[in-house]
């Protein structure tokens, strides 16, 4: 058998950081053939190192420690330990998985067998954004062989700068959620706050509505937000602080079912503001697949298709609180069945082999790499 031409994704987010879109990808890459994750640089060493990990079989992530240096020096020492990994591996000619338009600062002499853009954020929005940013992502544009992106909004807003350019809203491991719906042993760190109880599990960062998050909390002091999820950006100190507003960390993916499974009801309180206009996420299946019921505000994303099924209620910062008395309420079976029937149409094993599929179809197109090695 032809061995598989091996993949070197190059990501602005860690592999340990939250496991998310690009874990759940790189996984399945990595049960079929070589697959090198690397990160973005941590400014902490002397001299230029490179730390290679093996997180599992077949899955190399790549850390670059370098000196504190200006950006064009950064980009310089990047390519350098970048070079470095492919020749310690013997990587010819990869599948080279973009998911931060800036490593083409240092990959445009990289040959690939194939190049694939997976804009899963518009990175420009957020908070810290490089200014240079667009640039590299025009320049990423031209060099890429096929274009996905992490929602409907994002593809609207991207279909125009490639020919090749496909939808792929983040999917769901529905059987590992589904643990949730039987489970009936609270965390330890979960088992002392009282209940009702709202959760939300992701990443804390300027997305989020901290001013929402206090008027849920003011409005019934009975009630009990836990929050699941690593800070980003943003000053720990300066989080909400209520005797009722739980703020529990950074957990595993594997323990996620295990603190879903005592809630009453999942949030999604986003900001409404530029980083969250073309947020896709996640976590919408995530906490469907668990059963719960969804109070979100009014993500494009999860306004089309989520709110416009009835698989979650929708609401801004004034009828969010009676939104959650509702959910509170509601029996949910109806509601359960439908995101059930929903989830059954979708996995990340099938986004995985759609998104395989094109990607071969390319190869088949270009002809300068066997497609059955893709």
């Amino acid at each position: 058998m032809t061995p598989r031409t091996d993949v070197v994704c190059l990501s602005h987010l860690r592999w340990g950081f939250v496991y998310q879109r690009p874990n759940h990808l790189m996984s399945r890459f990595a049960r079929e053939r070589r697959t090198f994750f690397f990160e973005e640089p941590v400014f902490d060493a002397s001299e230029p190192e490179l730390e290679v990990r093996t997180a599992r079989e077949n899955l190399h992530v790549a850390t670059p420690h370098l000196p504190r240096v200006d950006a064009a020096t950064a980009a310089t020492l990047q390519r350098d330990v970048f070079d470095r990994l492919l020749a310690s591996y013997a990587v010819r000619d990869p599948v080279l998985w973009f998911y931060t338009p800036m490593a083409h600062a240092f990959t445009p002499h990289v040959r690939s067998a194939l190049t694939v853009y997976d804009c899963m954020d518009e990175l420009s929005a957020f908070h810290g954004a490089h200014p240079a940013l667009p640039a590299h992502e025009k320049n990423l544009f031209a060099r890429a062989d096929l274009v996905f992106t992490g929602g409907h909004s994002l593809w609207e807003a991207k279909r125009a700068h490639h020919p090749r350019v496909y939808p792929f809203p983040s999917s769901v491991e529905a059987e590992h959620f589904a643990k949730a719906r039987t489970m009936r042993e609270d965390p330890a760190d979960q088992a002392s706050i009282p209940r009702p109880r709202l959760g939300y599990f992701g990443v804390i960062d300027e997305r989020m509505d901290f001013e929402l998050l206090e008027q849920i909390a003011d409005a019934h002091p009975e009630w009990h937000v836990v929050m699941i999820g690593p800070t980003a950006k943003i000053d720990p100190a300066k989080l909400p602080a209520r005797d009722n507003i739980h703020w529990l960390g950074r957990r595993a993916y594997e323990d996620l079912p295990s603190y879903i499974a005592g809630w009453d009801v999942a949030l999604m309180p986003f900001a409404m503001n530029r980083s969250t206009r073309f947020i896709s996420p996640t976590k919408t299946l995530e906490y469907l697949a668990a059963g719960k019921a969804v109070v979100s505000t009014p993500v494009r994303d999860v306004v089309r298709p989520y709110g416009e099924r009835g698989l979650v209620r929708v609401a801004d910062q004034d009828g969010f609180v009676l939104e959650v008395e509702q959910a509170l309420e509601e029996t949910g079976s109806a509601r359960r069945a439908a995101a059930d029937a929903f989830i059954a149409r979708t996995s990340w094993d099938d986004t995985f082999r759609r998104m395989a599929a094109l990607m071969r179809e390319v190869a088949r197109q270009k002809g300068t790499v066997a497609c059955s090695t893709i």
